[in-house]
């Protein structure tokens, strides 16, 4: 079944150049020129995988986001034309986007992500598959069989690219997964270089369920290597 890709922005030149990419590589593409009205064609085509543009009028790129994440979890890129900012990168992440990407983008890099992101949604038994994984103290509960957390007894919302991950580190709890380990089973191997994606989500992930992030109980650093979760019980 052709899968179908939702294009956001409020600029023609865009549109028409990542309609002419995508459709030329087997897509079938929607466009939005709004937040309002990508909100609108969510609901009524549902749509595989959402490109969002961060900057237009109205609802900007983060509020549209996080509508998005109230209705659905399909996959969503953010794009924006600034580079090297940090803080918009877990902005986004907090809004619940699954990557956040930077324009001009090539082509064959764009093709990549939406490839591998439409493969990571396609694949939720990747947890299923294994024995039932629990992690439980009298602070934290990761029922990964079940896709649920609590932190002092209360759910934790995660986005699904912060479940993964976390789950992905209880699986291994006690074993130092590295960071080209964490990109290859958490985003896929075309972003075995994106390092730093690791270092923001591991950061941002501390800050939910760490008691204290300055002293991180949970989600260990092995310096030079990689991460890994302490079982503490």
């Amino acid at each position: 079944m052709t899968k179908k890709i939702l294009v956001v922005d409020d600029e023609p030149a865009q549109l028409r150049l990542a309609n002419q990419v995508l459709s030329n590589n087997g897509y079938e593409v929607l466009q939005a020129k709004s937040g309002q009205e990508a909100l609108r064609i969510i609901f009524e085509l549902r749509p595989d995988l959402v490109l969002l543009d961060v900057m237009m009028p109205g609802i900007d790129g983060w509020q549209t986001c996080s509508c998005i994440r109230e209705i659905t979890d399909i996959p969503v890129i953010m794009l924006t034309g600034k580079r090297n900012a940090e803080d918009d990168i877990v902005r986004g992440l907090e809004c619940g986007a699954d990557e956040y990407l930077t324009k001009p983008l090539g082509n064959r890099e764009l093709l990549a992500r939406v490839r591998s992101a439409l493969r990571r949604a396609e694949q939720p038994s990747y947890l299923d598959e294994k024995k039932k994984t629990m992690f439980s103290d009298d602070y934290l509960i990761v029922d990964v069989d079940e896709r649920k957390v609590t932190i002092n007894g209360e759910r934790l919302k995660l986005t699904p690219r912060e479940f993964r991950l976390l789950a992905l580190l209880v699986e291994n709890a006690g074993h130092v997964l590295s960071h080209q380990q964490v990109l290859e089973n958490v985003w896929g191997w075309e972003y075995i270089d994106d390092v730093d994606y690791v270092r923001i989500y591991i950061s941002h992930l501390r800050q939910k369920i760490e008691p204290d992030t300055s002293q991180p109980r949970y989600i260990l650093t092995e310096p030079g290597v990689g991460y890994y979760f302490q079982r503490t019980n």
